[in-house]
């Protein structure tokens, strides 16, 4: 028989034991995090009484691919729409908490005299607070419907978001070994150009790859398409210089825009969980009790660091970002631990050899501890915030819940301004980076292979027109976008001073577009400089005033926006999001509402055209949502039926009298619900009974006796059925149903 390789005895071991401990922690109402690390240091060969795992390194393997797929999910669950709805507040909030907790943390590794890299891993570490243990700990506390912790959950996702940026980051500090070096600002343009890009790329392709081949998708093709589209993505961010994990975050945020994302989230949940178990369960294995004891006394410090450093500074960053000191507190509190992506550091930092083997266990026990401390930490912020307001000058609080640093002016001009540079550097910026990565894409890889096959000036001149075709949409757009906007006109009418400087955003953004194009001619061929510069204001001209190239740049954007509306487009279809129109219906005195038809509804089962809602009511009936279908300008000849969701549009006073009569036509209960039983009963028809010689269908049993014949005895094991042409003759036996009292009836005639 053949021998059962290592690693199957391995994942055996480790699922069995991990198994067994995540149960008792469920029972004992903790976090399955902890059970998994505990399990993990079960099995680790620190523990020489029970069997441990015999090859780690495999182990380890599968471990990377759990935090390749944990940050997966984690990108799914991820909008960047979202983000942008959140406005300055979190942003702040988490800036300020990131930045005070890594100098913190830093600056206490240094008390401990450790290396400098172990500190800076430290200070990453340590500004990390664990989404999924604060979520369970609102859950089990009854505290997530209260406000603050919706605040909390916020700069959760933000922290997320920038562990990734700063997994990124240290891995290029790591590699020169020098904090200080320019690596950094090279890593964090690196990061931006390579985000921005896949983002936009992804949105063009993936959703319209998705929704062509929506037919042929079934929930297991989905899966393999989904975490094929990971893995490549993976391995395309490390082909660039980042880690697999940053890779399959982007590809999850990505696929967070299309329609398919719930279903994949569905799909990739047992695949997340399985390998992220194993990841935590490699985390408890490098725990070494040795260690702890060593390292008790910088346990001790670095866990008092985070209680007190989040409620302390914690609290300002929630309190500059616009919060009272009440909510300031109770979200600084509720911040007082580090979890998985802690972990997730602390395995980059032994991946890439920068830290001690000491400092992984160290974090694992420091995050141990907080985790339990963490309900009592979210307790105490209330009774620590009367502390203060009893002992504090009432001048001081107020102050206090005045301060913060998102306060938006009212100046209406700078408003207009600030609106319209945003939105022209935005542009500039995605188009000018899908610009440069067409460029880069020709001259790295099509401009080699074309000259393979052609001389140089053909293959020069070819690829020349073929990047210039391909970037002139992007460019047109660069110069061209926003000059029609609404702010444009606004600021360029308001003031004769404005125009001298919205001219000046046009001259340069075309002073751009003719650098991209003199590169592209420098690059491949040798004119001279003033007739490069010529040929490339004259191109410049040409997409301008280029009606054609107006179209492609048009609906090159119209499609980015539907590919990345897909999933709202969804959600509003179901009937699961308000449709967009509905807030310019607020300044017409008339919205839009729904209600759903009452299953015993009297107006179940009549017309549009019979029901006259327009003039009974005032009403208009948009849409009508029935399971998963959605009926958009229901015509007269649509009929309601029990469960239908009627969305209409009418004032406050309309869609109320509307909602009234609705609940009001409906079937009343029945008093005598105890008489409605139905029952079988058997039939002989006598010589005087008046149904003999008649049809059955002209006996009227059926329309004055409110009965129904079922079948006919005619001694057989089955009854015959009913003939409505079948003629009663005396001796039938006649099998009825129908209520008591209507059998009662029928019985005595």
């Amino acid at each position: 028989m053949a021998e059962i390789p290592s690693l199957v005895r391995d994942l055996a071991l480790i699922l069995v034991v991990a198994g067994v401990v995540t149960l008792i922690f469920k029972r004992l109402k903790q976090p399955l995090v902890l059970g998994y690390i505990m399990a993990g240091f079960l099995v680790s060969p620190h523990m020489p009484l029970m069997a441990s795992v015999a090859d780690s390194e495999n182990i380890q393997t599968w471990a990377d691919i759990g935090v390749m797929f944990l940050l997966f999910s984690l990108g799914l669950d991820f909008s960047f729409k979202k983000i942008l709805k959140m406005g300055v507040s979190p942003i702040v909030a988490t800036l300020a908490i990131i930045f005070s907790m890594m100098i913190l943390g830093n600056g206490v590794g240094h008390l401990f005299g450790w290396d400098s890299m172990d500190c800076t891993f430290l200070g990453g570490m340590l500004a990390m607070s664990s989404t999924t243990i604060i979520y369970k700990a609102f859950d089990d506390l009854g505290l997530r419907q209260q406000r603050f912790s919706g605040i909390v959950m916020s700069v959760l996702i933000l922290e997320d978001i920038l562990a990734i940026v700063m997994m990124v980051m240290l891995a290029a500090i790591a590699s020169g070994n020098n904090p200080a070096s320019g690596q950094m600002v090279g890593a964090v343009l690196k990061i931006g150009f390579f985000l921005i890009l896949w983002f936009v790329v992804g949105i063009f392709a993936i959703p319209w790859f998705l929704r062509v081949t929506r037919k042929l998708m079934n929930n297991e093709v989905l899966l393999v398409v989904s975490l094929g589209l990971c893995c490549a993505m993976a391995v395309g961010s490390t082909k660039v210089g980042f880690s697999s994990a940053f890779g399959a975050f982007v590809m999850g945020s990505i696929l967070a825009e299309t329609v398919e994302a719930e279903k994949i989230m569905r799909l990739v949940e047992p695949v997340k969980n399985l390998f992220g178990a194993v990841f935590f369960v490699s985390v408890g294995m490098l725990v070494d009790v040795n260690i702890l004891i060593e390292y008790a006394v910088p346990i001790v410090i670095l866990v008092l660091t985070i209680l007190l450093g989040q409620a302390i500074f914690g609290s300002f960053g929630f309190l500059i970002s616009g919060q009272s000191l009440k909510s300031a507190m109770q979200c600084g509190f509720s911040m007082a631990q580090i979890g998985e992506f802690s972990f997730i550091i602390a395995s980059l930092g032994l991946s890439l050899g920068v830290i001690g083997d000491f400092l992984y266990p160290v974090v694992v026990a420091v995050s141990v501890i907080t985790t339990f401390l963490t309900p009592y930490m979210i307790r105490a912020s209330v009774p620590c915030y009367n502390h203060l307001e009893r002992h504090l000058p009432r001048t001081w609080i107020l102050r206090l819940n005045n301060l913060t640093l998102t306060h938006a002016g009212s100046d209406t001009g700078g408003n207009l301004w600030k609106s319209l540079l945003m939105q022209l550097f935005r542009i500039t910026l995605i188009y000018g980076i899908l610009s440069i990565a067409i460029v880069l894409l020709m001259f790295s890889f099509v401009l080699p292979f074309v000259q393979q096959i052609m001389s140089e000036e053909v293959a020069n001149t070819v690829v020349g027109i073929l990047t210039v075709l391909a970037v002139s949409p992007f460019l047109r757009a660069i110069m061209m976008k926003k000059n029609h906007s609404e702010e444009f006109k606004a600021l360029w009418k308001v003031n004769q001073a404005n125009r001298l400087m919205l001219s000046f955003t046009i001259i340069v953004r075309i002073l751009l577009a003719a650098t991209f194009i003199y590169y592209i001619l420098a690059k491949l061929f040798r004119f001279a400089h003033s007739v490069e510069i010529v040929a490339a204001f004259i191109l410049v001209v040409i997409m301008i005033f280029s009606r054609r190239l107006k179209r492609s740049s048009i609906g090159l954007e119209r499609m980015f926006i539907l590919n990345l509306r897909s999933r709202d487009i969804e959600a509003q279809v179901h009937g699961h999001k308000r449709p967009l129109y509905e807030g310019h219906l607020l300044d017409r005195d008339i919205h839009l509402s729904d209600v759903e038809v009452p299953e015993d509804s009297r107006w179940a089962g009549l017309s549009l055209r019979q029901l006259q809602f327009a003039n009974k009511f005032g009403i208009h009936v948009s849409s009508i949502l029935r399971g998963r279908q959605r009926i958009n300008i229901p015509g007269g000849d649509t009929v309601l039926f029990p469960g239908d969701r009627v969305q209409a549009i009418g004032s406050d006073e309309q869609l109320t009298a509307f909602f009234a009569a609705m609940n009001e036509a409906v079937v009343p209960d029945d008093p005598d619900v105890e008489k409605r039983e139905m029952r079988l009963r058997q039939i002989i028809i006598s010589g005087n009974s008046p149904f003999v010689g008649k049809k059955l269908r002209d006996s009227g049993i059926r329309e004055d006796y409110d009965c129904m014949v079922v079948g006919l005895e005619e001694g057989k094991e089955t009854l015959t059925q009913p003939n409505p042409n079948h003629v009663f003759r005396k001796g039938d036996i006649v099998w009825v149903v129908g209520e008591t009292d209507s059998l009662e009836k029928l019985v005595r005639c």
